[in-house]
This record gives structure tokens, C-alpha cells and sequence, in this order.
């Protein structure tokens, strides 16, 4: 059973049980949609919570309403409090068992963070993999589970997905059109599908799906929140050395909640 949060009626998360027909959909498609992924009673603390996270490291909620540089496309932020939303969210039973359903074992915390475009022309974020950045192997033994905290539509920005890009290999990734630290893959933007949706609704993809997010037109920020696992046999690749090391011995990232947001994250 998922824990009741402070402040939120019933559950963060709706427990849904997948049919074989969606997990089959997923490994051919390299995506599931899961509308009503998180109850409604949940939505608003949860949206409050990822801009308090962002206030809390030097990005305001002012600063949010209009763009004012490439950082716009995407503000990410992995810390998140104990005993909040976003940690029932993160870590709670429910959203474990569906992320186990969908990469075949049971299911690690691997990297949370915040997915806030700025309102008033926050800009693309280019085509990538995640594998682009930090390469998972088995790519489809991880996942990401994309939840909407604000409706989604082309206007201000929604995640947009590229069917059955995971079917065949790692794409060679570039550094970004837009000169910053993000990686981008030379796939035909025509050939990727916007995924509207409603605030609470998610998305699943596989870390080989192709996907990004167009600019967000509207003079509000688009809120969204990352969600991304890993089953127990992962191994990621050191870049720097060439060496392989299984996650669940070697973690990547220290996720752990902080006790408060004025705590020292890494």
C-alpha cells in the first residue's frame, strides 16, 4: 500500500496494473502513455513542490514566467524532502511496481529530478537518448516515467516521442545546437509525435526512445517531473575510463531525500 502525505488527500500515485497488452505495447513502441498516473488530489502539492526545489537552488518562480537563456529549455533539480509528495511520488510502491512491470525485474531508483521548461519561449530541447548521456547496459533494462503537472500541448512545450526509435541501436549523439552541456541525435523532428496530456496523466519510455520537447509559447511554466529506474542488472559506462560497473554496486547519483531543501544535496 502507498503512505498517505500531509496535505494531499488519499495517494500520490494511483496503483494501476498494467495488461500484457500494454507491456507488449511498450517494448514495440518504446513508450506507454499512463493517463491518471497520479491522483488528482496530488497534483497541485506536487507542482508547488518542484518549484519550491528550484526556488531552494537559485531559480525562482519569477524568474520561470519568462524565458531568458538557454538554461529555459529545462531546469533539472534531483533534491527532494523526506516525507513530501515528490518522495511518495519517487519512491512509493506503486510507482516501483509499474516501472518493475515494464523493464522485466524489480525496479531501482536510478535519478528524479525536475522538468520545468520557462513560460515565455523557454526553447527546444533537441532530440536526444538518454543513453546520449550516462550509457545504461541492458538501455532497456531502464526507464523513465515522465509525469505532467501542468496540461501538455505543443503550445507550451510538451515531451514529444519518436515510435519505435528504441528498436534499433545507440544513436550517435552530438553536443547541442545550442552550445550548452545536452546532447542531441540527427533525427528527423518530423518524425516525432507530440504527447499531449493532462496534469497528472504520465508517460513511459525506454532509455533508447528517441524523444525532446518543442518552446514553450505560453506565458506560464511548463511543470513536469522525471522519474527514471533501473532493473538490478544495469551496468553504466565510465566515460572517463572505459570501465563498466554494475549500478546497484556503484550508484551513479546520490539520491537519497534531503531532510529539508536548505540541506546540502550532491
Amino acid at each position: 500500500m502507498n503512505t498517505p502525505v500531509a496535505g494531499v488527500r488519499g495517494n500520490v500515485v494511483r496503483e494501476l496494473t498494467l495488461a500484457d497488452s500494454e507491456v507488449a505495447f511498450y517494448h514495440q513502441f518504446g513508450y506507454l502513455p499512463l493517463p491518471g498516473f497520479v491522483d488528482s488530489a496530488a497534483v497541485e502539492a506536487l507542482r508547488t513542490e518542484t518549484l519550491d526545489v528550484l526556488d531552494a537552488n537559485g531559480v525562482s518562480r519569477t524568474s520561470l514566467e519568462r524565458a531568458s537563456g538557454v538554461g529555459d529549455k529545462l531546469r533539472q533539480c534531483s533534491a527532494y524532502v523526506a516525507g513530501s509528495a515528490l518522495d511518495e511520488l519517487i519512491n512509493c510502491p506503486a510507482t516501483l511496481a509499474l516501472a518493475s512491470r515494464l523493464v522485466g525485474g524489480r525496479a531501482v531508483r536510478y535519478l528524479p529530478f525536475t522538468a520545468v521548461k520557462a513560460g515565455g519561449g523557454g526553447g527546444t530541447f533537441h532530440l536526444h537518448q538518454d543513453n546520449s548521456y550516462t550509457r545504461h547496459d541492458p538501455a532497456m533494462g531502464s526507464i523513465n516515467i515522465w509525469v505532467a503537472l501542468d496540461d501538455m500541448t505543443p503550445d507550451n512545450g510538451c515531451l514529444q516521442i519518436v515510435p519505435r526509435s528504441h528498436l534499433g541501436e545507440q544513436l550517435q549523439a552530438r553536443g547541442s545546437d545550442d552550445g550548452d552541456s545536452h546532447r542531441q541525435v540527427d533525427v528527423d523532428p518530423a518524425t516525432a509525435l507530440p504527447i499531449r496530456m493532462r496534469a497528472g496523466d504520465a508517460v513511459a519510455f525506454s532509455r533508447w526512445t528517441v524523444h525532446g520537447s518543442g518552446p514553450n509559447h505560453s506565458d506560464q511554466p511548463r511543470v513536469a517531473y522525471a522519474l527514471q529506474y533501473h532493473r538490478e542488472d544495469v551496468r553504466w559506462l565510465d566515460a572517463q575510463t572505459g570501465e563498466w560497473h554494475l549500478l546497484t554496486d556503484t550508484p551513479r547519483t546520490n539520491t537519497e531525500p534531503v531532510a529539508s531543501l536548505d540541506s546540502p544535496t550532491t
